[in-house]
């Protein structure tokens, strides 16, 4: 395998990839991976320093020729979502992700890879490292905790960077250039329950959704998808309405940002009825199966006869939650009516927790549009306060409006199509990214986005494909080549 790996070009592209692959760096735990990129920066006598969110910039003089271009930042972030099969040990503060290749593609063993966004960092550092590159003066920003909360843009200061130039690193389609995204906004909802005796006539089941693909809440809200805590909803309300269930515990999902692959159930029922109840989610699991076969036919209904759980939620509460739960939305809210084929507005139903005597309900907005962005809001807010739930949101990220006028758009356009002879799609991005956050507060910054093709992101299914990472080194170098001198 190291053979195989020692052969992917760019070389050090890779190698610097394949090193950072070795460095946990789970978003708000990036301590080890800046220490990487620090040390990097001061080995190689290069000015670095670090804010004090935790945000890395280290810059690199122009080349010979080239001092008087126009500076560029490049920018990537530097922590990774952290998700694992089920059946998979891995501990993501300490063990390193298992990278391999396989078919063109290089991937991970039962753990996301972190290509998003470990390429565009690994690339920078090429960048930086090279002595054979024609460049102006560049900074590389490398952020933190762009998955979870945005937290390193949202703590970038409006005077740090020098350039008027934003390259972000972070898009996962080759041939596509991006040029705006959504604003976004997650809607936490808590609701408090008393703790039920369970009855002494009853038997006790573990029912679990699993085998779907997951996925970006942004760049695949729009694939048909299944939702793991829909699909486990879905039984839960039938099987309590025919059977008589009691729940016990509901956890599901995992990230605001992923849609969720896995969920499961701990639920208690009357002994005289558990061989109707076992039928039943038999024939659930086909239905479903049927239903989603296309998008996604490893998913799996089961059950298992586990032990009798401590207490049970109470009744009401449980009807109250299972029906909430139902009637949120989950998915595309509206399409585009100015771009074809683009989710103007979405939501995600993320993530689901029973803890102590509090359930917790995770979900995730998104729109191009800030009135339509609050109606998502306040359409999934007012499903939770009809039980009663408490409320709360965040802060929330701005979208990134397109410019027009854009000079590195029509740089990096003519690039790709002398390099590749054919024309780049430009596109908006329904995903939010962290040019949004930077924009706002360098409002003068010329922004693109764009990256090699990566798919399955934030899912133990996520691979980047070889030779588009070429392509996309090719295409970055001969960007920073074509920077015109500063007028």
């Amino acid at each position: 395998m190291e053979k195989e790996k020692s052969k992917l070009r760019p070389e050090r592209v890779w190698y610097y990839f394949f090193e950072i692959c070795k460095i946990p760096r789970a978003s708000k735990k990036e301590e080890k991976i800046a220490e990487y990129i620090i040390n990097f920066g001061k080995t190689h006598n290069l000015e670095t320093f670090q804010d004090d969110t935790g945000n890395v910039l280290i810059r690199k003089p122009g080349t010979k020729g080239k001092e008087n271009v126009k500076s560029v930042c490049l920018q990537s972030h530097i922590d990774m979502v952290c998700e694992k099969n089920n059946d998979v040990i891995h501990n993501f503060d300490k063990d390193p992700i298992n990278a391999y290749v396989d078919n063109g593609w290089v991937k991970a063993k039962g753990t996301t890879l972190g290509a998003d966004d470990g390429i565009g960092v690994a690339t920078e550092l090429a960048i930086l490292e090279a002595t054979n590159i024609e460049h102006g003066p560049l900074e590389c920003l490398f952020t933190v905790d762009e998955e979870t909360g945005l937290t390193g843009a949202f703590g970038l200061k409006p005077n740090v960077l020098k350039s008027n130039i934003l390259i972000n690193l972070d898009s996962e389609d080759h041939g596509q250039l991006f040029i705006g995204c959504a604003g976004g906004k997650d809607t936490t909802a808590s609701i408090n329950y008393y703790k039920k005796n369970v009855s002494d006539n009853s038997v006790a089941f573990k029912l679990t959704v699993k085998g779907l693909k997951g996925g970006h809440s942004g760049d695949d809200i729009n694939k048909g998808l299944g939702n793991a805590n829909k699909l486990m909803n879905r039984l839960l309300w039938n099987a309590s309405g025919k059977y008589n269930i009691r729940l016990a515990k509901f956890d599901g999902g995992n990230l605001r940002n992923a849609i969720a692959r896995e969920a499961y159930a701990i639920i208690t029922i009357l002994k005289p009825n558990k061989e109707q109840f076992i039928n039943y989610v038999k024939e659930y699991n086909n239905i479903v199966k049927k239903e989603l076969k296309t998008t996604e036919p490893n998913l799996e209904v089961s059950f298992e006869q586990t032990d009798i759980p401590e207490h049970l939620i109470a009744l009401k509460t449980q009807n109250d939650l299972l029906n909430a739960l139902y009637a949120c939305p989950h998915g595309v809210i509206e399409m585009s009516r100015d771009i074809p084929d683009f989710v103007e507005t979405s939501t995600n139903l993320a993530s689901i927790r029973t803890r102590n005597n509090d359930i917790f309900v995770t979900t995730s907005q998104r729109s191009s549009v800030e009135s339509a962005l609050d109606d998502a809001v306040n359409m999934v807010s007012s499903t939770f306060k009809l039980i009663g739930a408490e409320i709360e949101h965040s802060s929330g990220y701005p979208g990134w409006t397109p410019n027009p006028d854009s000079e590195i758009v029509e740089i990096i356009k003519n690039a790709f199509e002398k390099l590749f002879n054919e024309k780049p799609l430009v596109l908006a991005v329904h995903a939010g990214l962290e040019c949004g956050l930077i924009g706002k507060k360098y409002p003068k910054m010329d922004m693109i986005s764009y990256g090699p093709t990566i798919k399955d992101v934030h899912s133990p299914d996520e691979k980047i494909n070889i030779n588009t990472v070429e392509q996309f080194w090719k295409l970055t170098i001969k960007v920073l080549k074509n920077i015109p001198e500063e007028k």
